[in-house]
């Protein structure tokens, strides 16, 4: 169970990482990325991110982009939360497929 700071740190990287990615995806017409979690180690070191990607067909290799620019995003973050974190943690990203399962159960139980 996360204790009370590790959820308002947590929730302070989603909401920079979430500004991050609507940034960057304003470049590039007709992908939507979205921090859907974010969960945090209890030493604060690692910083592990949901990431929501519309559409979802691209999810893999928007994923797989994000991780090999991990370092700059983490620059970035860092730069954004310097005032409030002595350490920025090491990011990892994985796809958060929670919306395709439900659209999949939605489906199935309409036949």
């Amino acid at each position: 169970m996360q204790e009370t700071r590790q959820n308002r740190i947590a929730r302070l990287l989603q909401k920079e990482l979430a500004q991050i990615f609507e940034a960057e995806t304003r470049k590039t017409h007709g992908v939507m990325i979205s921090v859907t979690r974010v969960r945090i180690s209890p030493d604060l070191s690692i910083c592990t991110a949901y990431l929501s990607v519309f559409p979802s067909d691209k999810a893999e290799e928007m994923v797989n982009n994000i991780r090999a620019n991990e370092k700059t995003i983490r620059y970035e973050l860092g730069k954004r939360v310097r005032n409030q974190l002595r350490i920025i943690p090491e990011l990892r990203f994985f796809v958060d497929d929670s919306l395709d399962y439900l659209e999949h159960i939605d489906e199935l139980l309409k036949k």
